[in-house]
């Protein structure tokens, strides 16, 4: 039905992605759970990678999580080991009076637009000529690829692109560091939903983050994948996964240090006092030396 566009130095046809890595052990989690499933998880969490931040009088917001997809199969608290990727998708808007205290804002090149980006859960539907941006995060360090498959209404799947990383983007991953996508320097700097083929209902998003950085080609435009290269991959890096949301967050502004945290100037790294990812994807392998997620984004007239 429709299908988000991003032009990066020269023009191309495609999405954007969802979905990664990092290694974190069950042991010490914080975990409100129930003779099922763990409901709950605080962003301590998470964040406990990235540093200490400056002390300060006002008490950092910890942030609790909702278990929103369950592995339907055996409870956390009996897993060996699980990846931790935290993912924020952001849907842009115009800028109105008093978001830019202490808020990062989108300024459109040749254009006197100022945009605002608020968060929006994974589960969100995206209509035509939404403007969207990603930010990845991971409390471990890696390498992240993302590829693109259109999602058809008969369940089927077009054909697998790697739309990230592009010539000139760093794909590494290190605690406290966002990668956003597309790239706060790139023209245009967010993507545009669009229609394409009509019975299109969404983009598969694979997001892949692997210990050393893989032999693919890398160039300004989308790179074709083999579909028996990303079966291999899925299964050496999948596995059950639960995902969570986070309680409260939709709605909320990009700040500042999270634009700092992705600029190509790295001016800064998140701290364990700065905003917890949106999403956290909790991918269960015994694999360590990648992980990969799906993420299904939906689409609507």
């Amino acid at each position: 039905m429709m299908k988000l566009t991003f032009v990066c130095r020269c023009s191309w046809m495609m999405f954007l992605s969802l979905a990664l890595l990092s290694v974190s052990s069950p042991k010490g989690q914080t975990v409100s759970q129930t003779q099922d499933h763990p409901r709950k998880i605080v962003s301590d969490d998470f964040v406990k990678a990235r540093k200490e931040g400056a002390k300060s009088r006002v008490a950092k917001r910890r942030r609790t999580y909702r278990l929103a997809q369950p592995t339907g199969a055996t409870p956390l608290s009996a897993r060996a080991n699980f990846k931790q990727l935290g993912i924020t998708i952001w849907r842009l808007r115009p800028s109105r009076n008093g978001d830019s205290e202490r808020r990062g804002l989108i300024r459109e090149k040749n254009s006197a637009t100022v945009l605002t980006a608020e968060r929006v859960e994974s589960e969100a539907t995206f209509h035509e000529g939404d403007y969207v941006r990603l930010s990845v995060e991971s409390p471990h360090g890696g390498y992240l690829y993302v590829i693109d498959r259109d999602l058809l209404a008969d369940g089927t799947t077009g054909e697998p692109m790697l739309i990230f990383p592009w010539s000139e983007a760093d794909n590494k991953l290190t605690p406290g560091r966002l990668i956003d996508i597309p790239g706060q320097e790139d023209d245009p700097n967010h993507f545009t939903a669009r229609p394409t083929v009509p019975n299109q209902v969404g983009e598969l998003l694979t997001f892949i983050v692997t210990t050393t950085p893989l032999d693919l080609a890398v160039t300004d435009k989308p790179v074709r994948v083999a579909s028996t290269q990303l079966i291999d991959w899925e299964k050496a890096w999948g596995g059950a996964v639960e995902r969570y949301e986070m309680v409260g967050g939709a709605g909320e502004l990009w700040t500042r240090e999270e634009q700092q945290a992705a600029a190509k100037k790295r001016s800064r790294q998140l701290t364990r006092n700065d905003p917890a990812p949106q999403t956290i994807y909790r991918v269960f392998t015994s694999n360590n030396k990648g992980l990969l997620v799906n993420l299904n984004l939906k689409y609507r007239k």
